[in-house]
Formats: C-alpha cells, sequence, structure tokens
C-alpha cells in the first residue's frame, strides 16, 4: 500500500519530469529537423509527408531525453524539497534518505524498462520507416518553381527560362525552351508570351505558347548530315511530364537487415549467422589452397621425407627437362597470382564481416546501457538535489547540464573508441555507466550523511582555518 509520504515524493517528481521531458524531446527534435532542414526545403512536401518525418526522426531521441529529464527531474524534486526544509524534517522523523528514496527508485527501474523496450522495438521500425522516407526525400527533385531569368533544369532532357513572370503566377514573356531529345538533335522552342497550367493530378505541366518560333535539327547516328527545321507558330501548346519530380514510394525491406533496424534478438541472431559466415570463408580459402596446392594437403611419409632431404639437388631448375622448364616457371607464377588475389579478397571479406559484427555488438550494447543509464543518472540527480537544497531551474539545471553532457561525452567518446578498435564493445559502449556509477554511489554516500559538499559556507570556513593555521606556522 503506497503511504502518504510516497504519495508527496511521486506527485512532486512527476510535474518537473514531465516539463523536462517535452523540452527536452522537444530540442532534441529540432536539433534533428536543422540537420535535414536543407533535404526539405523546396521540394513541395504536404504537411503528412513532413509530419511522418518528424515523428521518425524525433523517436531515436526518446533515449536521450529520457536519461536527461530524470536526471534533471529528480535534482529539481530534492532540491525544492530540501530548500523548504521538508527533507531535514522527513530526516528528523527517523526516515533514512533511501527509504524516502524508494518511490522514485522504483520509477526509475519502470522508466528504464520502457526505455529498453522503445529503443528495443520502436526505434528500429522508426528507423527502417526514416530511412526509407528520407531517401524518397532526399532524391526527390525541388518543386516546379519557375522564376524570372532563371534556367529550371530539374525536368530531364529539358531547360525552361522565362524572362518575366506576372503576378497572377501563370503569366510568362521571353519564353525559353531547350529540348534534346538525343545527343545529334538539339531543338528550342521562341516565344513572346505563354500561360502555365498544371493538369489536375499534377503529373503534366501545360504551356500554351503564343507568338513563337521553334527551332528544330533532325540527324541520326548512321549520316552525319542533319536538317534544320524552323517553324514559326502564333499559338504552341507543349506538355512536360512532371512524374519524375514527384516523390516515390521506395518498398523498406530493402533496408530491413541493417543493424539500426534490428532488435536485440535479432542483432544476437545475425551475429551468430556472421560468425558462422566467417567461418565458411576460412573453410573456403583453405580448400582453394588446398586445390592449388595438393602436396600442402597430404602427408608425406617419413621414408620420402627422408629420401627428399638425403637427395640434394644444386638448383631446381637441374631437375626439369629443358622443354617443361618455361611451362613449369610460367604455371607458378600463375598460381601464385591466383593465390595472392584469392588470399586478398578473403582477407578484405573478412575484415568487413568483422566491422559487420562490431556494428551489430555496439547497436546490441547500446540498447541496455542507455535505459541502464536513466537509473543511473537518478543516482546522481536525486543526491545531488538533496546536497544542493536549491529549486527551480537555476542551479539544478546547470549542474544537471554538466552531468549530462559527462554522460554524453563519455557515451560518444566510448563508441569512437569501438570503431577504432581501442575498445571492446562491452566497455566502450558501457563506458559512460562505468564512470558514471561511482559517481552516483559517492553522491549518494554524501547524501545519506548530510554531506556539505556543496555549501559555500563550509568551504570558506575551511579556507579560513588552512589560511589561519599558514600564518602561524610563518609566523
Amino acid at each position: 500500500m503506497i503511504k502518504k509520504l510516497d504519495k508527496l515524493i511521486l506527485k512532486s517528481f512527476i510535474g518537473p519530469f514531465i516539463i523536462t521531458f517535452f523540452i527536452a524531446f522537444f530540442v532534441l527534435m529540432m536539433q534533428g529537423l536543422w540537420k535535414y532542414l536543407d533535404d526539405l526545403v523546396g521540394k513541395g512536401l504536404d504537411f503528412i509527408t513532413i509530419g511522418k518525418f518528424l515523428w521518425y526522426v524525433s523517436a531515436s531521441m526518446l533515449t536521450l531525453a529520457m536519461p536527461i529529464a530524470i536526471l534533471i527531474s529528480s535534482i529539481m524534486t530534492f532540491g525544492n524539497m530540501g530548500e523548504h526544509f521538508e527533507l531535514v524534517a522527513i530526516k528528523s522523523s527517523g526516515i533514512s534518505l533511501l527509504r524516502f528514496m524508494r518511490p522514485l527508485i522504483w520509477l526509475a527501474i519502470l522508466l528504464s524498462g520502457i526505455t529498453f523496450i522503445f529503443g528495443n522495438y520502436v526505434i528500429p521500425y522508426a528507423n527502417l520507416k526514416f530511412v526509407a522516407l528520407y531517401n524518397d526525400i532526399y532524391y526527390k527533385k525541388p518543386a516546379f518553381d519557375l522564376k524570372e531569368g532563371v534556367f529550371f533544369t530539374y525536368i530531364p532532357n529539358y531547360a525552361i527560362k522565362a524572362g518575366k513572370k506576372d503576378t497572377d503566377g501563370k503569366t510568362i514573356h521571353d519564353v525559353l525552351i531547350y529540348e534534346q531529345t538525343n545527343p545529334l538533335q538539339n531543338n528550342c522552342i521562341i516565344a513572346e508570351t505563354g500561360v502555365m497550367t498544371v493538369s489536375a493530378d499534377k503529373r503534366f505541366l501545360e504551356f500554351n505558347l503564343k507568338n513563337g518560333t521553334r527551332y528544330q535539327e533532325n540527324g541520326n547516328s548512321y549520316d552525319s548530315t542533319t536538317e534544320f527545321i524552323r517553324l514559326s507558330f502564333s499559338s504552341f501548346k507543349k506538355l512536360f511530364d512532371l512524374s519524375s519530380l514527384q516523390k516515390q514510394t521506395t518498398d523498406d525491406s530493402i533496408y530491413r537487415n541493417n543493424f539500426k533496424m534490428l532488435s536485440a534478438g535479432q542483432i544476437n541472431y545475425s551475429l551468430d549467422s556472421l560468425d558462422k559466415l566467417n567461418d565458411s570463408i576460412m573453410v573456403r580459402m583453405n580448400r582453394t589452397m588446398d586445390m592449388s596446392l595438393p602436396y600442402t594437403a597430404k602427408q608425406i611419409s617419413s621414408q620420402k621425407k627422408l629420401a627428399v632431404i638425403n637427395f640434394k639437388y644444386d638448383k631446381f631448375d637441374s631437375i626439369l627437362p629443358d622443354s617443361a622448364r618455361f611451362r613449369v616457371v610460367e604455371s607458378a607464377i600463375t598460381i601464385a597470382s591466383n593465390l595472392k588475389y584469392n588470399i586478398l579478397d578473403t582477407g578484405n571479406e573478412i575484415e568487413n564481416r568483422k566491422s559487420e559484427i562490431k556494428f551489430h555488438k555496439i547497436e546490441w550494447h547500446r540498447k541496455f546501457s542507455l535505459a541502464m543509464a536513466c537509473f543511473v543518472l537518478f543516482f546522481i540527480g536525486a543526491p545531488l538535489g538533496s546536497i544542493i537544497r536549491k529549486g527551480g531551474l537555476g542551479m539544478p539545471l546547470v549542474v544537471a547540464i554538466i552531468f549530462f553532457l559527462m554522460f554524453h561525452l563519455l557515451n560518444m567518446f566510448g563508441e569512437k573508441f569501438v570503431k577504432e578498435e581501442i575498445m571492446s564493445p562491452f566497455f566502450g559502449m558501457w563506458l559512460a555507466v562505468l564512470v558514471l556509477t561511482p559517481v552516483g554511489i559517492f553522491l549518494t554516500y554524501k547524501a545519506m550523511h548530510d554531506s556539505q559538499l556543496f555549501n559555500k559556507e563550509y568551504y570558506n570556513r575551511a579556507f579560513k582555518y588552512v589560511k589561519n593555521r599558514f600564518k602561524k606556522i610563518v609566523s
């Protein structure tokens, strides 16, 4: 049964947690949006596509928003209680700090589990959808927007320019259209005025041109002669296919086997397959070696060994007849060359598989380490709040940002060390947790014993004491 004290601490924690979580989530989402902003501008995307893009980008940010929200909200909660002397009253009644923290400890475990479940199941799906959608957007050409005096070249085989464009956005003047259907034909249309209209399904662009000339050059690859045609017109209709400007819909199944799109169980299965593939590559290379050098695959009897040792030749050429010497040397060079390329190709393939295994292990450890980081950062934030005894968004926010930066930098450095093979995937991806866990234990111990770790008066008294002792020694 939840007691009143547990309800008090949970209510004090939930409010700051929700606020800080959504603030951190929004900031991280905006960071992701700015990263891909150049790829979105000018593509004529609808709001549904932009909304999907933002959701898929922000999904991976939740595993970073959760730890920083837990850290800031725990510091704020215990800082507010310390500032209003609620912690003093609770401790004076004989309730220890750990007992007071117990409901939040269970809540931190629950949030860590949610972070793991989200990172293991939701984020791989979001990454899969994001990659497919991003590639479709990235390769989509900008929407048709004809500007004055500028060639529009995103429609294949066409370059369109309008000298002037009226305010209605449809009427254009001094129109120039270059068309190249093949390397031997360069057609050109010049018109005084024209009206642009787009079909209802937005697949075709129609130019109704007035008072102009069409220049056409006909030729073929079988004859060097060409035919030049000039045609004047008072009215001419030209259609452009806009399908190349539309966003394509790529099947996301082609990205399904990427390590970022897999859960922990699927990564384990992939790692097992990659290990077996490495073994099969070595077996294949050894089989090739045995086929090229059959004498290395067979055991030579001891009598033959002794016979070979006792029978010595000055040179290998001396045992070969003159007619076969060239063919033997040429065959040896061919075999050696084939073996060299086989070993190099096999080595490159093994290195690629090792790199793939490394990235799979990085992603596997990331799912667990980020979930565990939520729990570790809670044991940093809660003791810090009870030691600092300051509420609000001032000092707690500054301290929280410092510790989160430490966590984030250690996480980045650890992953970089793993990729550069300085550390193993376990130590690299768990570096932040391994470093910050002793810090959390130390701060919890200090908070339980009412440490004056962040008390300015304590350091002033200590400084005055050292100063007086130094004067006495000098005098």
